[in-house]
């Protein structure tokens, strides 16, 4: 009968050394005990089976309260663990305390009657065994066994509620071997108080043994449900990731042969030699240098060999202490590729939008343009004033953006250059009798033409109300309605007094007066540039801004200049000089 505490021994031995086989760094420290303890109890099980005299038999009792102490223990921590419930570190430690307390007092055993009564060798067919005779210090250990198992169950209930990241069929696993180790030792002193001629057979061994099992297959789970240190294990064994490693002096530790595949140089790299640029790839050393600095510098992309790696730097911990760095090199060939790649189609798709939207602009401005002309050309007395001006409101901006006292932007530039030829749009609306009429207007007529600013307004609005560029839209519709205001209020159609005028009417009014008086009209000759000046200048603070003069004057060359070579008033100079 020897062989049934050698063989619980012997299984839960091998037990053991599966569990070493397939030990993994992140396992519980608990459930390695527990696999050491397991196989202490059945030796000493065994040892006590074997006993010649009660000396040797209370040797091997005193040795197997190890395990009977600690043991459950064990299991309970192990639950609170894996369960990822944090106990208190007084609590901890005063349950190591309690366990150790009653381990010390079954040292006592053979020496005293506190813990352990006068005890009888007995032996039945070669099976030796104690007659037991429990004092009262002994009734400690039921109740510590008591408590471990309550509150192991109490971890296990509250994770079931509660903790929905963990799988509820790993809890469950982990209570299998709670209730059994507690069935076990109440159950066992039961068996043993059964008649029968092997009553005296500790059935211990054999429970602990099949609770082994079940933490065998928690250990294979727990390769599963550790997300974490799976990951980076996958990484490790694919070989696609290098990994470089310093302590916190920059001591090369070591590295992965995926990265002494792309740096070379790492072969010939001793441990514990400081790196530098010259014995180290400059690059990482220098950002491993920005990083020890500001550690929001992390990744960056290294080219080697037609490959792109991401750099990112770490901090290297020893349990929740940093004692270097770590560098971790991941090929992203592929993806930098297919981003340049991207890159190029979107910069190439930006190109062909921006191609496309310039062409609508010219057609859109060609088409205001052509309306325009169209208007032109029902006037017989104003042929290219549109060109005129808008060349004239040019020269007059060229010189107010030269110090640009309204700090006014390229964009305002542009837009009123654009804008100027839309001005009389309004005299689609003018009836041909008197928009042709060959000669003054009377005053009813008049009234009527001077409709053509408000009109001009409202044709520029439904022209331009669905344009994106709403800046432009109100610069065009301010430059058609109010281009024939005062500055002293005497204008029309509003009436508006002095700033109350957009500054873009107030530019396109002197650009328009201007080619109205050197341009021969229908109902008067054209006026020379000196006689046309005089009438601007008298002008300054009545029709025209005061602000505005500087500007006119330092235009004045330009726009003699340019009159003086357009087809219309270079034949209107030459009949005035005639």
């Amino acid at each position: 009968m020897e062989q049934y505490y050698l063989s619980a021994f012997a299984i839960s031995l091998a037990f053991l050394m599966v569990y070493i086989n397939i030990y993994h760094r992140h396992f519980d420290v608990h459930l390695t005990f527990i696999f050491a303890l397991v196989p202490l109890h059945n030796l000493t099980q065994y040892m006590i089976s074997t006993s010649q005299t009660l000396e040797e038999a209370y040797l091997a009792t005193r040795m197997n309260y190890i395990s009977g102490c600690y043991l459950i223990l064990m299991v309970t921590l192990a639950v609170f663990q894996l369960c990822d419930i944090q106990i208190p570190r007084l609590v901890k430690l005063g349950m190591y305390l309690l366990s150790t307390m009653i381990f010390l007092c079954s040292q006592t055993i053979g020496s005293n009657h506190s813990f352990y009564g006068d005890c009888i060798l007995h032996n039945d067919q070669g099976i030796s065994y104690l007659e037991k005779h429990y004092g009262p210090l002994h009734n400690l250990f039921y109740g510590m066994i008591i408590l471990y198992f309550l509150i192991g169950i109490g971890g296990i209930t509250y994770s079931l509620l509660k903790k929905n990241q963990i799988s509820n069929r790993f809890i469950l696993l982990l209570a299998i071997p709670e209730v059994l180790s507690f069935l076990g030792f109440f159950g066992n002193r039961l068996f043993t108080n059964l008649n029968g001629s092997m009553a005296h057979l500790q059935i211990l061994p054999w429970v602990f043994n099949l609770a082994l099992i079940i933490y065998l297959i928690i250990a294979h789970k727990l390769l599963l449900y550790n997300i974490a240190d799976t990951a980076i294990d996958t990484v490790v064994s694919t070989g696609e990731t290098g990994f470089i490693s310093f302590d916190q002096h920059l001591h090369y530790l070591g590295s992965n042969p995926k990265a002494k595949q792309i740096f070379p140089t790492l072969a010939n790299l001793s441990v514990d030699r400081l790196i530098t640029k010259e014995n180290f790839d400059s690059q990482l050393y220098e950002w491993l240098i920005q990083y020890q600095k500001d550690s929001s510098h992390q990744s960056f992309y290294k080219e080697v060999e037609n490959h792109i790696y991401l750099v990112t730097y770490h901090p290297l911990y020893d349990g929740k202490k940093i004692c270097g760095y770590q560098i971790f090199l991941t090929d992203d060939t592929k993806n930098q590729e297919y981003i340049r790649l991207l890159d190029r189609y979107n910069t190439d798709l930006e190109k062909e939008v921006d191609l496309k939207t310039k062409d609508l602009i010219r057609m859109h401005n060609n088409l205001i343009l052509s309306m325009a002309t169209v208007v032109e050309s029902r006037d017989n007395s104003t042929g290219g004033h549109i060109r005129r001006t808008s060349e004239g409101v040019r020269l007059l901006m060229d010189e107010i953006m030269k110090d640009n006292p309204w700090n006014l932007t390229t964009e305002f530039y542009d837009n009123i250059i654009k804008a100027a030829p839309m001005h009389d749009l309004g005299k689609i609306a003018v009836d041909d009798a008197i928009l042709r009429k060959p000669g003054r207007f009377t005053d009813e007529e008049f009234a009527i033409m001077k409709t053509h600013a408000a009109e001009g307004a409202r044709i520029v609005h439904e022209i331009l109300k669905n344009t994106p560029d709403e800046h432009f839209r109100i610069l065009a519709e301010n430059v058609a309605h109010y281009h024939h205001e005062r500055f002293d209020g005497s204008g029309y159609p509003m009436g508006l007094k002095g700033e109350e005028i957009p500054l873009e009417a107030r530019i396109m009014a002197i650009a328009d007066v201007y080619d109205a008086l050197v341009s021969k009209r229908v109902y008067k000759d054209s006026l020379s540039f000196e006689k046309a000046h005089q009438i601007i200048m008298e002008g300054m603070g009545k029709h025209f801004d005061k602000q505005l003069e500087r500007y006119y004057l330092a235009a004045k060359p330009h726009l003699e200049a340019y009159y003086s070579t357009t087809e219309e008033s270079a034949q209107n100079l030459s009949d005035h000089k005639a």
